[in-house]
């Protein structure tokens, strides 16, 4: 019989030093305090100083440090940077044994959790988790982990349904809540409804005032730059995007479109916009308006006008892109003239007068005769204004009859709902009824045709009466518009020009035929 002899294990194969290793255990605390926690440890302070006083009261352990995030959520470890430190050093060397509290304060996540406790346990690293009594080393300690891992991710799931549930019983009560610290011109006010902050409020209305003069975003950014304004977010430079956001939320009126983003997954908080999964509420009137109404859809109808316009829109002046060539159809464009000396004058002429085979026969105006023609075109309009307000409501009885529109909206609905349970009638019945699969194709075919035809004649009405919608709201804020309008106009205003002109057709003679909102046409001669 052989003999064998055992040689004894020299390295623990968890911690991998010398079995004969006398040296302290270097330990790390991790202390997590989150918006969802009520525990036992309820502020940061009071964990930081307890783990330094518990650690260091073990004469085996040699102190390290405690490692804090505070504020966070514990589903996943993307923006826990205290974490992510705390793994780094432990893997580099640092860190023998770490602390801390529960496994819910390592994280909710299932997944995160095992990921890291394996990690960290095939570099020598051991966890403590304080509540469970459990450490990772310890036979047993994975499987109890995965265990109270998921009642840890089961209960953040519980939590994040709960409080996604008061979020939307919030919204449909109609009860608005504003990120105050990023949204210029709100605070929250002593009833708990947004206030306004009027040295704030006065950057907003010059932002809606600069680009119904015209102005892009880009030019009120720079603009506010130069004046040492600050951003809703406190930095020295304005975005495009920031203008954008300011110049389209309807909160600035003093309503609010609730629910505009919602969460896809607890676990990773990621949030995507809502485009029809889950409800909205549109509350009116629900805190002070900052600008008016009105002016708030001026400026959402010029966003749509520039958009429309299928180029850049340069925003140089208030005449850009509304100057229209009478040969061509296509925009006059702004030159400078003697740039350099005294006779400084900016003039416009059709973009394409030199481009287009046949040389445009429309005249080159200089910005003093549009803007002194214009007054003319609206003094004109205000001395018929009560004529035109009433044709306007006149116009507005016949766009809001939908009388016969709706009957045949309804007509199609039923028709298309009608084909739709035919084609499911004949499936079924083609599938438990022996039948010429050439007679069923057929019928099958006739009946599609005849669903697709249905269902495009119904988007077309549907689609007109949008549209008709859309023409009676146009039409009711240019009445309201002309109604505020001052009777008589004797120097130029951007803001006035901007709101109620759609388009000025520059003739061959030199004279302007001045388009309104409201169709109304007035010509002027040079």
């Amino acid at each position: 019989m052989p003999k064998v002899t055992m040689i004894p294990a020299t390295i623990n194969p968890l911690t991998h030093l010398p079995s004969v290793a006398a040296r302290k255990r270097r330990v790390a605390g991790y202390a997590r305090v989150s918006t969802d926690s009520d525990e036992q440890f309820t502020s940061y302070e009071a964990q930081v100083d307890y783990y330094t006083r518990f650690i260091q009261s073990k004469p085996e352990w040699e102190f390290v440090k405690v490692y804090t995030d505070e504020g966070i959520s514990g589903t996943n470890t993307k923006r826990r940077e205290g974490f992510k430190e705390m793994i780094a050093d432990a893997l580099a060397g640092s860190i023998d044994l770490i602390v801390t509290k529960s496994v819910s304060r390592f994280a909710r996540n299932t997944v995160d959790s095992l990921v890291t406790i394996r990690k960290l346990k095939e570099n020598g690293v051991e966890c403590y988790f304080e509540k469970e009594g459990i450490y990772t080393f310890d036979g047993k300690g994975e499987l109890l982990i995965t265990i109270m891992s998921s009642l840890a991710q089961e209960e953040s799931r519980s939590i994040s349904e709960n409080i996604t549930w008061g979020q939307r019983k919030s919204f449909s009560d109609g009860k608005v809540h504003l990120p105050y610290k990023r949204f210029l011109g709100y605070e929250k006010g002593p009833d708990g409804r947004p206030a306004i902050v009027e040295e704030e409020a006065r950057i907003v209305r010059l932002i809606y005032r600069l680009f119904l003069e015209g102005k892009t975003q880009a030019a009120i950014g720079k603009y506010l730059e130069g004046l040492s304004i600050p951003s809703p977010g406190g930095k020295p430079n304005w975005t495009k995007t920031t203008i954008t956001s300011i110049l389209t939320n309807e909160k600035y009126k003093g309503d609010a479109l609730l629910q505009k983003k919602f969460t896809v997954d607890f676990l990773e908080k990621k949030m995507k916009p809502n485009e029809g999964e889950v409800p909205q509420y549109y509350v009116e009137s629900s805190h002070p308006a900052i600008i008016e109404p009105d002016e708030w859809d001026h400026v959402q109808y010029e966003f749509a006008r520039r958009k429309a316009l299928g180029r850049t829109y340069s925003g140089k002046s208030s005449l850009a892109s509304k100057l229209v060539c009478e040969d061509c159809g296509g925009f006059f464009g702004s030159k400078v003239w003697h740039s350099t000396d005294k006779y400084r004058r900016t003039i416009w002429r059709c973009n394409s007068k030199f481009s287009n085979e046949k040389r445009c026969g429309t005249p080159t105006l200089d910005t003093e005769t549009v803007q002194r023609m214009f007054i003319t075109a609206y003094n004109q309009l205000m001395q018929n204004r009560k004529e035109i307000v009433s044709d306007c409501e006149s116009m507005r009885k016949l766009l809001t009859d939908f009388t016969s529109l709706d009957a045949e909206i309804d007509r199609q609905m039923e028709e298309t709902q009608v084909v739709a349970e035919l084609v499911k009638a004949a499936v079924k019945e083609n599938a438990s009824t022996a039948q010429s699969q050439e007679a069923y194709l057929k019928k099958y075919e006739s009946l599609t045709a005849r669903y697709e035809t249905a269902a495009k004649e119904l988007e077309r009405l549907q689609s007109e009466r949008t549209r008709l919608s859309q023409q009676d709201k146009a039409m009711r804020l240019f009445i309201r518009t002309l109604k505020r309008q001052p009777e008589r106009m004797d120097t130029w205003d951007d803001t006035i020009w901007m709101v109620m002109v759609e388009k000025a057709i520059v003739h061959k003679d030199g004279g302007i035929t001045f388009v309104f909102y409201n169709g109304t046409e007035i010509k002027v001669g040079a």
